[in-house]
């Protein structure tokens, strides 16, 4: 199972960190998420100037971070930075809740949108509070989930 994490934290989050070790469990992962963090950014893409895709080498599993927004990195990596299409996108976890209307500005709910307005099924997951704690705990139950839906995938 080929997985592609991301979120609106950055790609040194804590939140992404503790999904990318729980999710590798589970399959191959590689992460790619903005250089720092862009929460609020929604669904923009970045339309008027180049992206920058820099590889960080310090990690067991393959980490890229651009300098643009969550939904510019999965777009990203799904339409020609990977050299494969992942057969899900989880993204988070995000430091602090995505509740109501919130869920319209979120960085890392749009990640999710992102992979699946590209027909690949996706997982947005956040923290109640900010500043958040139990990372662990919550990358764990999102690897359930992921396990979940994709071994019994919605038509």
């Amino acid at each position: 199972m080929k997985i592609l994490v991301s979120n609106d934290d950055g790609y040194q989050s804590p939140g992404i960190q503790a999904l990318a070790r729980a999710l590798s469990a589970i399959g191959d992962v590689t992460v790619v998420a903005p250089a720092e963090d862009r929460s609020a950014a929604s669904n923009s893409l970045t339309l008027t100037r180049p992206l920058h895709v820099r590889q960080c080498t310090d990690q067991a599993y393959p980490v890229y971070y651009v300098d643009g927004t969550p939904a510019d990195c999965v777009h990203l990596a799904v339409n020609g930075l990977l050299d494969f299409r992942p057969d899900i996108v989880v993204s988070g976890v995000n430091n602090g809740a995505n509740l109501g209307d919130d869920t319209i500005y979120s960085g890392t709910v749009a990640a999710a949108m992102e992979g699946f307005l590209l027909g690949i099924p996706a997982i947005a997951v956040s923290m109640e509070r900010k500043p958040a704690t139990h990372f662990a705990t919550a990358a764990h139950v999102a690897t359930g989930l992921a396990k979940r839906l994709l071994d019994k995938r919605p038509p």
